[in-house]
């Protein structure tokens, strides 16, 4: 099967390139490399089944021949990381809607399942907890600027569903957690890399707020195959699932772990948050997803814990 990956050069994109590479596809990956990084698909690069094409996806004509020429698409691009996001909002908004436009409307026009990869942070300030995929949305006010990556990727669920429910369009959508793995860089505000980083150097590990909010991390190998799982499924389609760990740890705990798996000498720095991002910046305590569905429908498990994950990343970075 010929499968166009956006973003696939990206950390979980290049990822996902591997394992459809591993299972026999040949696979198309376009990236403009804004967040990704050519260094993330050098394994692949040289294989006789992978194209690869550094543009953008508002290049109309280009994506036009793509998706045509493709049996299934993954839309993983996106302006992704709370630091990006912050920093750049304008373009994380004009990448996340108008660029899921173009690939869903192409999708539509040569009828091409697709998987639109969302995001946790859609729940917003919900304490509904562990969130459902039918679970409400609470977001703050639209002068702080983190809310507008949420919006802009429930914008895209709306349209895909709109697509699947008028048209028929095969869709299916995997709201990611906080998925963790080599290859991920601390750059655009990821915590777990971040954190690895600055204790190796034996620097200030610093936590954002007071360390209390808590996320569950997911190994990219576990998330990568949940999502081939529900692609490849008839039921999915349609339909939205949580994709991600459901094991909970606090910030400062993480921070701690990090700390004695590297055996560093590091202190662990509280930052508050409008040093850290911007005045008024708004966070959530607690994200922990409901896996019931995607367990029911595919069979999802996690597989990695996150002491392995961790170590893995570690030995990554040393290197």
């Amino acid at each position: 099967m010929k499968i166009l990956i956006t973003g696939g050069a990206g950390f979980i994109g290049s990822y996902l390139a591997e394992d459809l590479l591993d299972k026999g596809h040949f696979v198309i990956i376009i990236d403009n490399l804004s967040t990704g990084r050519l260094s993330n698909i050098r394994q692949i690069y040289r294989d006789d089944n992978l194209e690869v094409h550094i543009d953008t996806i508002f290049n109309k004509r280009l994506m036009k021949d793509l998706v045509k020429n493709c049996e299934q698409i993954y839309h993983l691009a996106a302006a992704v990381g709370v630091r990006f996001i912050v920093d750049n909002p304008v373009q994380t908004l004009e990448t996340n809607i108008y660029g899921t436009e173009i690939i869903v409307q192409l999708a539509n026009k040569y009828k091409k399942k697709i998987f639109i990869a969302s995001t946790s942070e859609l729940y917003g300030k919900s304490e509904s907890l562990p969130f459902t995929e039918d679970s409400d949305r609470i977001y703050g006010s639209t002068n702080i600027r983190r809310w507008s990556y949420a919006e802009s990727k429930a914008i895209d669920e709306f349209l895909a569903l709109a697509y699947w429910h008028e048209r028929k369009l095969p869709v299916v959508i995997g709201r990611l957690f906080n998925t963790i793995g080599p290859r991920q860089t601390g750059q655009y505000g990821m915590v777990v890399p971040r954190f690895v980083q600055q204790a190796l150097l034996n620097h200030p590990i610093t936590v954002y707020g007071d360390g209390k909010q808590s996320r569950c991390f997911a190994h990219v190998g576990d998330v990568v195959d949940g999502m081939v799982k529900l692609m490849n499924e008839e039921k999915c389609v349609g339909q939205i699932y949580n994709i991600g760990s459901d094991r909970e740890i606090t910030i400062f705990d993480l921070a701690k772990k990090v700390k004695k798996l590297t055996k560093s000498s590091s202190r662990i720095k509280l930052i508050p948050y409008i040093e850290a991002y911007e005045e008024g910046f708004e966070d959530m305590e607690r994200r922990v997803p409901d896996l019931s569905k995607a367990k029911q429908d595919v069979g999802y498990k996690i597989k990695v814990p996150l002491d392995d994950m961790l170590k893995e990343i570690i030995e990554y970075y040393k290197k």
